[in-house]
């Protein structure tokens, strides 16, 4: 009777939630595209702060994460399966954006630091180890353009949050409190473009291309979503068409994102949730 009984509790159980995630489920009414690896990272525990950014180095399978806090370590390193490896502290005060830069000699990570003491609001470049290389605004940073200023009209910009460039040589902004992304040529910086009807709900704090250059994934962090956006091919770039969202849940956050160029992964930084998470695609 007693084993029975807790049959039937399990069953009911196991039916709720069923219920709850169909309920809940960030792809409900639409085809999914991405699912999340609840197994990364293997251990979440090592998120002690806010995690503010995130980098994919897709050539040797490595994922960096910023994240800020009193006595916390300011950049930590795990693989791509999910493992910690190492972390690091020196002279990063207050991290929000970072990039991974490959070369044919030598991999960087870049780091833009809003902190207000000796290493702040600056932007650095590090050897994956951690051992600061460059900071720019020294003689050896030479500027090939610059556009904007704080405005609404084009070329205008109010807090440019995040940057990315795909194989035809356009510039995509995040223009964030404008609720757009604008687009530029990369040599010459002449304005290509906008797209703004995607983003009446919430602007733009991250873009990102897939690793096919297929489509643009954007982090909107006020409504807690990632949109999916089709890519344009060369030529005028025309409007934004959203083919798919990923519903975050709530207080999650998403500030900033990056994608395995290689998998098609995608790495999310989450200010509310502090942790990162990480979507695979289903196709």
């Amino acid at each position: 009777m007693a084993g029975a009984l807790l049959a039937l509790l399990a069953l009911l159980w196991r039916s709720q939630v069923l219920i709850a995630f169909d309920y809940f489920s960030p792809w409900k009414g639409q085809q999914q595209m991405y699912k999340l690896d609840i197994g990364w990272p293997k251990i979440p525990e090592y998120f002690t702060g806010q995690t503010f950014c995130v980098a994919v180095d897709s050539l040797h399978g490595l994922v960096y994460v910023g994240q800020r806090g009193d006595n916390v370590p300011k950049v930590l390193v795990f693989s791509e399966e999910g493992y910690f490896l190492y972390s690091w502290n020196n002279t990063v005060e207050m991290p929000h954006g970072i990039f991974v830069l490959n070369t044919a000699t030598d991999s960087s990570v870049w780091i833009t630091d809003v902190g207000t003491g000796k290493y702040g609001h600056t932007v650095k470049k590090y050897s994956p180890s951690g051992k600061l290389m460059q900071i720019l605004g020294t003689p050896d940073y030479k500027e090939i353009w610059l556009t904007g200023t704080n405005g609404t009209g084009i070329g205008q910009f109010k807090i440019p949050h995040s940057v990315t460039v795909d194989p035809f040589g356009r510039v995509w902004v995040a223009d964030r409190d404008n609720k757009r992304i604008q687009v530029f040529d990369k040599v010459t910086g002449e304005w290509l473009g906008s797209w703004s009807s995607c983003f009446s709900e919430d602007g733009p704090y991250s873009v990102r291309f897939t690793g096919n250059y297929k489509y643009l994934i954007v982090a909107q962090l006020n409504i807690n979503r990632l949109a999916v956006l089709a890519a344009p091919p060369v030529g005028s770039i025309g409007d934004c068409v959203m083919v798919n969202t990923v519903q975050l849940a709530d207080e999650t956050k998403p500030h900033l994102v990056d994608v395995d160029m290689k998998s098609g992964a995608v790495y999310v930084a989450e200010i509310g949730a502090q942790q990162v998470q990480k979507y695979v695609p289903l196709s």
